[in-house]
This record gives structure tokens, C-alpha cells and sequence, in this order.
């Protein structure tokens, strides 16, 4: 893997898009303090509600008036004015598989 400054992108972007991954939809299940984000591989990213600081205040309905943005790289919620990224979201789930120890990365 090279460093050099001449690299558009870090290797979750590159990632990104050379696979061509993108955010489809989201559930959301606040009673269980969870956040699913649903990739165009069918893959379900979990994420909890309760590290985002604007999402863990909203009801329901708020959470479910969501926008995605810059082609499914992001999300927006335009009640919350809060904006969330393809890349936060795999680089949250990244160092979930790091510190457990489970799940595996493909190298």
C-alpha cells in the first residue's frame, strides 16, 4: 500500500469508491438504541444512536426523515441538520472488528 501525497484518496475511500459502495436505507430502532445502514451489498452496518449526539435526542419520526446525499456516500437530516458519512459509518464499524477481535477484514 503506498503513502504517497499523491493519493487522492485513504484506503476507506478508495474502498469506497473503487467498489462502488453505497448507503441504500436506514432502520432505526431507538428502544434498542440501534441504527442499521443498509450498503447496495445487502450488507447491514450497526451503528448506535446513542454515539451520535442529534440522532440520540430524536424520536422516531424525526430519525426517519432522512435524505441520502452525495449519491448514497452520506445522509442528512434535514430537521436535525445533521449530516453523517458512508466513511464515518465503516470506519466505526472497522474499529468495532479491531477491538473485538471478531468478524474478519479483507486484505
Amino acid at each position: 500500500m503506498s503513502t504517497s501525497a499523491n493519493n487522492q484518496f485513504d484506503a476507506i475511500e478508495s474502498l469506497i469508491m473503487n467498489e462502488g459502495l453505497r448507503i441504500e436505507a436506514l432502520d432505526f430502532h431507538p428502544e434498542q438504541d440501534m441504527m442499521l445502514v443498509i450498503l447496495n451489498t445487502k450488507v447491514a452496518l450497526t451503528q448506535n444512536l446513542s454515539a451520535y449526539p442529534f440522532l440520540k435526542k430524536a424520536d422516531k419520526n424525526q430519525l426517519q426523515q432522512y435524505k441520502l446525499i452525495g449519491g448514497g456516500t452520506g445522509v442528512h437530516w434535514p430537521m436535525l441538520d445533521e449530516d453523517l458519512s458512508l466513511k464515518g459509518f465503516l470506519q466505526s464499524e472497522l474499529q468495532k472488528v479491531v477491538k473485538t477481535g471478531k468478524g474478519s477484514v479483507a486484505a
